[in-house]
């Protein structure tokens, strides 16, 4: 289901969740994964790193977590573990993955948005996860997001997301078999951008997996909490 304004006490007015006019890279994302549908499901859902990180997460959580899933794509696997245990708030800018994690998790909150857009209510929340989204957005936009996400999370709350190798920005013409965009900030600027938003950085590790037919790729792994009895601001 599609959530408007009021469906949940953590998210904020619905006209900051919706969809606004986007810059080009934005309309890249939302229409290529559009366009890839249950392919990128049943390419992406079996992943070994995901699925341990996932488990991590689930770890960390105290029964009946309120947890956003920021990238949500098909929902599978990371909001379906995560909603076996806890509410789930997923977000995601493409409804055709929408409508495929509202099949995989009829339970979780589903909200279209640009989740640079997204708003929520300051320390609403226990966790946010984010499974790959970072690589899909502009580098200007990272840490702004980390802030928000700062915001969002209440004091003990814990933010795990993985995030690019690389700085810059770019536009592959033959991703899946769609054109996507890709941008990061690298390493350093992220340990620094989780620090700037006020959260502890508690690990980032850089890890290699296979995305298929043998191709090696590489992404950081940021775990952070927020700290209690500080503010952020």
């Amino acid at each position: 289901m599609l959530f408007q304004r009021g469906d949940s006490p953590a998210l904020q007015d619905a006209s900051r969740g919706s969809l606004p006019t986007v810059t080009q890279p934005f309309d890249i994302v939302r229409s290529g994964y559009d366009k890839i549908g249950s392919r990128y499901r049943d390419w992406s859902s079996a992943g070994a790193v995901r699925l341990h990180w996932v488990t991590r997460l689930l770890d960390e959580l105290g029964p009946d977590s309120l947890v956003v899933d920021l990238g949500c794509g098909p929902g599978e696997p990371a909001t379906r573990l995560h909603a076996e245990r806890h509410r789930v708030i997923g977000v995601d800018a493409s409804l055709v993955q929408l409508s495929l994690a509202h099949e995989a998790v009829p339970n979780a909150m589903l909200v279209h948005a640009d989740m640079t857009c997204f708003a929520l209510r300051r320390s609403s929340v226990d966790a946010v996860a984010s499974f790959y989204a970072f690589g899909h957005l502009p580098s200007h936009r990272h840490a702004p997001l980390f802030a928000s996400v700062a915001r969002w999370l209440r004091p003990g709350g814990v933010l795990l997301a993985s995030t690019p190798l690389d700085a810059g920005n770019d536009t592959e013409p033959d991703w899946l078999g769609v054109e996507m965009f890709f941008g990061g900030i690298g390493e350093e600027a992220t340990r620094n951008a989780v620090r700037e938003a006020g959260l502890r950085l508690e690990s980032l590790q850089t890890i290699e997996e296979d995305e298929g037919d043998g191709r090696l790729v590489q992404f950081n792994w940021v775990v952070a909490r927020k700290p209690v009895g500080r503010q952020v601001p």
